[in-house]
């Protein structure tokens, strides 16, 4: 491997780029022939997704394409971004935890608190094993540096937060993989515009936006026998590695001593973090809020989610989905360029715009109501 390096750099071709393009092709590629045969398997097996309550679709559907993420994102990141796994020694482990929790849901539906348990798990192993905590707030509500229990206590909540939004907006074709290719685009930017000793971060956003671009190929499918759902085994571990960005990424601006890293300052990137993923923040929080004025548990199901609102203005799966991102997309794009404003104005500008995302449906219903009216 290192004689390769150097010949591709005698030929003007830097070693990261191939690695790059070759992680986009291969984790594609992987995803997009392995779908096939388990929506097959699928079929055979009768392992498929019943509607019911929370759904938004009428007939049966396979819902394993969680595996194929794993396997492609598994294959991929462990050839092409190998450092990543060196760094963070216990996330391929957290990965394979994940994957067996997701699956046995998929297959049998597990209880609430047996699935919460292994949630805990993986993220405890991460946090303390690979020591990916979130350090300080950047004085969010005056908080800087974080005690080493608050951190890590924080940072699990954050993880199980994350990892359950993700599974929340799994509602509609296209949403979750959508958005989980808008926020790993977006984070493998930030991280090949932070420097070399970020790019195994770069290669790894990388292989998610290739399997989860050959996802969507099969869940956007208008053919009852090419489509299928990523399930909670995708859901959760998009959720899961996603949440793992976010956190390396607001790490990076922490001022500490590593050697051969550049210092980066950004007093913003907590309220930059929870831009990029601000459609299952404010959706779950939004849900949640809705269940409790109603009396009712935040963990039942309902129909209260942005994307079951736009469902019943009559929209599709897919307009549903694009205008979602679309007005998310902006939320970030505003967080953008106003990065260098005060962190908590900033977090209050992004929830604010992001709780009227959860609201405009509502308020498009009524006006369209009263122009009806006599």
């Amino acid at each position: 491997m290192r004689n390769f390096e150097l010949f591709l750099l005698q030929t003007g071709l830097p070693f990261f780029y191939l690695k790059v393009g070759l992680a986009l092709v291969f984790s594609f590629v992987i995803t997009y022939f392995s779908v096939p045969t388990i929506i097959k398997i699928s079929r055979r097996k009768n392992l498929m997704d019943e509607p019911g309550q929370r759904s938004s679709h009428l007939r049966k559907i396979p819902n394993l394409g969680g595996i194929a993420i794993f396997y492609s994102i598994g294959i991929c990141a462990s050839i092409f971004a190998h450092e990543i796994f060196d760094l963070y020694k216990f996330l391929f482990a957290s990965l394979i935890i994940l994957l067996y929790v997701g699956v046995m849901d998929d297959i049998m539906v597990m209880r609430a608190y047996k699935k919460l348990i292994a949630q805990i798990l993986v993220s405890v192993v991460l946090v303390m094993g690979s020591d990916v905590r979130i350090r300080s707030l950047f004085g969010i509500f005056g908080v800087y540096e974080l005690n080493y229990f608050i951190s890590v206590i924080f940072t699990v909540v954050t993880f199980i937060i994350l990892i359950n939004a993700f599974n929340l907006i799994d509602g509609i074709d296209g949403l979750a993989g959508g958005y989980s290719l808008l926020c790993s685009a977006l984070f493998g930017i930030s991280y090949y515009r932070l420097g070399e000793y970020n790019y195994p971060l770069v290669i790894l956003s990388v292989c998610i936006i290739g399997s989860v671009l050959a996802f969507l190929y099969y869940n956007l499918s208008h053919y009852r026998s090419t489509k299928i759902f990523m399930g909670d085994t995708g859901s959760m571990l998009l959720g899961f590695l996603l949440a793992f960005t976010a956190v390396c990424f607001i790490d990076i601006f922490i001022d500490k001593e590593i050697p051969n890293m550049p210092r980066y300052h950004l007093k913003s990137a907590p309220a930059i973090a929870v831009a990029i993923l601000i459609l299952p923040i404010v959706d779950t929080l939004n849900v949640i809020i809705i269940r409790c004025i109603n009396k009712k548990s935040p963990f039942e199901a309902d129909k209260n989610h942005i994307h079951h609102k736009l469902i019943r203005m009559n929209l599709t799966h897919r307009r549903s989905s694009f205008y979602i991102m679309c007005y998310y997309l902006m939320i970030i794009i505003v967080a953008y360029f106003l990065r260098h404003i005060d962190v908590n104005l900033l977090l209050i500008v992004v929830l604010s715009l992001g709780f009227l995302g959860a609201y405009l449906p509502d308020i498009v219903t009524k006006v369209q109501k009263l122009k009806t009216q006599p």
